[in-house]
């Protein structure tokens, strides 16, 4: 227990079991009980508790109006196709979902047409992607209350899907990078973060739980929220001399408050302190691109490349490296023809 109050984390609780042996849960009113395992303080442990604590609780099903699109909504977020999902995707998805249900979640499921579909996404125009998003959320919502009797159609399929073009992230140029660190000196929160992602291409969401547990033998190591699956990146010197500097805690970033930052929360204090640094729309996944281009120009393979960024595939290299220096890799490839005639 003595581990317990260092680390003093809410809604963790510890039972002995059968054996005598002390098991440690997340216990929460209104939320699922999680098993927290490995020993406290462990990267198993406070990952899982990170997963858990991201949760949100379900709304109460029995206070909602049958037939409506709000109770065909809370019956989905208990459906597998919603509760299998990684919390990270549910969380997502229900953030569509709900500014959905707050405006026409008392309408009747059977009464929804493919028009009031069009109108929903036509005034939807100036955000396409998110038009686009929301309607492949109601095809799947669309089709369980087929399943469940609500309505004999799919109204969604009916209707047609936006159009949009991908912008994506504005990758940062070596000029942005030098701007930043001129603006927010070493030993700055700003620094830390700034070297987190530039020197190890995580993702926002990894990146604000990634902590001391994670950094054994000179080397990053912890389970990515997106995929599941593990990265291990090695710590340069220059993220290394951040670290040393920050204060001790359950996680490298934290807020002025001393708590850990939400993604989305984060996301928003980043792009803050870039614009402070005069770069207007630079964002922590800007920095992800940056580190790609960096390892396509230093020659690194595309297998290499995932394996740094934590991609299980090599399909979504391109992404990253797509403003790779050109002309320096045209000159590379151009030498190997050097003497052959």
């Amino acid at each position: 227990m003595n581990a317990m109050a260092k680390i003093d984390l809410p809604y963790v609780q510890s039972f002995p079991d059968r054996h005598g042996r002390r098991r440690y849960y997340y216990r929460r009113a209104g939320f699922p009980r999680v098993a927290l395992p490995g020993e406290v303080g462990s990267r198993a442990f406070l990952d899982a508790y990170a997963d858990a604590h991201a949760w949100e609780a379900p709304d109460p099903i029995d206070r909602i109006t049958p037939g409506t699109i709000g109770h065909l909504l809370a019956k989905y977020y208990r459906h597998s196709s919603f509760t299998k999902r990684r919390p990270s995707t549910q969380k997502s998805y229900k953030n569509q979902l709900e500014r959905f249900r707050r405006e026409h979640g008392s309408k009747r499921v059977a009464k929804v047409t493919p028009l009031h579909l069009e109108e929903i996404f036509e005034a939807m125009a100036d955000t396409p992607a998110q038009a686009a998003n929301l309607r492949k959320r109601l095809r799947l919502i669309f089709k369980l209350a087929v399943k469940w009797q609500m309505r004999p159609d799919n109204p969604v399929r009916e209707t047609d899907a936006p159009e949009y073009t991908v912008k994506g992230f504005i990758p940062w140029s070596d000029e942005d990078m030098a701007a930043f660190e001129k603006r927010w000196p070493s030993g700055s929160r700003e620094r830390l973060a700034y070297a987190l992602l530039r020197y190890t291409g995580l993702r926002r969401s990894d990146a604000v739980k990634a902590g001391r547990q994670h950094a054994q033998n000179g080397r990053l190591t912890l389970r990515q929220t997106k995929t599941l699956g593990e990265v291990s990146v090695p710590i340069l010197p220059e993220l290394q001399t951040e670290i040393d500097a920050a204060p001790k805690g359950l996680t490298f970033l934290v807020t002025q408050y001393g708590a850990p930052f939400t993604p989305a929360g984060f996301t928003q204090w980043f792009r803050e302190r870039a614009e402070m640094a005069g770069l207007e729309g630079r964002t922590p996944h800007g920095l992800r691109k940056a580190l790609g281009r960096h390892l396509a120009e230093g020659g690194a393979s595309d297998r290499g490349i995932a394996a740094g960024l934590g991609q299980q595939t090599t399909s979504e290299v391109g992404t990253y490296t797509k403003s790779a220096d050109q002309s320096r890799l045209a000159d590379a490839a151009f030498s190997t023809l050097a003497g052959t005639k």
